[in-house]
């Protein structure tokens, strides 16, 4: 069975009427154990990171800052989440599960994470819900240990992977790809390796085409030895906040795509579940299942 990573503190205490869905990774939880998707042996639980940990990709005065709420207030505003001890606790092991998900996807060659896509976060601040970046964490401490030689970073959330892009942007072997509404937040872009900015209300067709074209070209070029791969569900078309129109069948069709061509390629490749907003809690869940689902699929036919 597909190798999948989750923590019961991914779901902290949390405001219900807040913007950002934090119930939705003990509902995503619960939607794959319903299906079928969780066995007795193939789940997987992160230990919580330390702050040493972290002083490879972030600013210690920050860190220190996050960890005894001494941020200024509008540093806080920045990222748009409430204080509180079990948003730390979650915030230090979800990147330790991105980190864990890609050893296994190089063990195994597919994993997913049911968490991550902290994307936004920076060096010395947070942003957009973002308080520490799990992508950038898990490629430097791949690198620096030496598992891998080069990292390809596949980013569809439909916000521009700003975080990731200046973390990254001195590390030559980390290649940072980020194809988003370009119209959207943040509205202050970085410069990742390749950023393809996309039009308002694009429909299926040509993103996929795009997507397809894209990671073609650079799983040629870049030669990864892992792909991770940002499955934002806020590219569908009903997301509060995404302003794309692809379908729910199109986003199922995109991850499908990625995967297929990584696993064709045995090239390793883990998924995280990137951006998604939405009232319906329950439908978000699912929504953020598609690239869980899809791997889940396709892991026994290719590995």
């Amino acid at each position: 069975m597909l190798p999948l990573v989750y923590h019961p503190n991914y779901s902290c205490p949390f405001p219900d009427d807040h913007r950002f869905v934090m119930s939705k990774f003990v509902r995503l939880y619960q939607h794959c154990l319903h299906e079928g998707l969780i066995g007795k042996h193939n789940l997987f639980t992160p230990q919580m990171a330390s702050v040493e940990d972290f002083l490879l990709i972030h600013d210690a005065q920050y860190l220190a800052g996050l960890c005894d709420q001494s941020l200024d207030p509008k540093a806080w505003r920045r990222i748009g989440l409430p204080w509180s001890q079990g948003l730390i606790d979650r915030t230090f092991t979800a990147p330790n599960g991105s980190l864990l998900t890609a050893r296994l996807a190089l063990k195994y060659g597919l994993a997913s994470h049911l968490a991550g896509g902290t994307h936004h976060a920076h060096r010395d601040f947070g942003s957009g819900f973002c308080l520490l970046n799990d992508l950038a964490y898990t490629a430097a401490t791949l690198l620096q240990n030496g598992e891998v030689q080069k990292v390809l970073i596949f980013d569809l959330d439909v916000h521009q992977g700003d975080g990731t892009a200046a973390i990254l942007a001195n590390e030559p072997n980390a290649f940072t790809c980020s194809i988003h509404c370009e119209k959207n937040f943040p509205f202050r872009k970085s410069s990742s390796d390749l950023d393809i900015g996309l039009e308002r209300e694009l429909k299926d067709a040509e993103y996929l085409a795009i997507v397809d074209n894209t990671l073609m070209r650079l799983l040629d070029e870049v030669k990864p030895d892992i792909v991770l791969y940002d499955a934002g569900a806020d590219v569908w078309e009903h997301d509060e906040l995404g302003h794309l129109n692809i379908s729910w069948e199109g986003v199922r069709q995109r991850d499908e795509l990625v995967l297929t061509h990584c696993l064709r390629r045995h090239i390793p490749v883990m998924t995280v579940i990137g951006g998604g907003y939405d009232k319906d809690h329950a439908r978000l869940a699912r929504r953020h299942a598609i690239a869980a689902e899809t791997a889940a699929h396709l892991f026994p036919l290719y590995l």
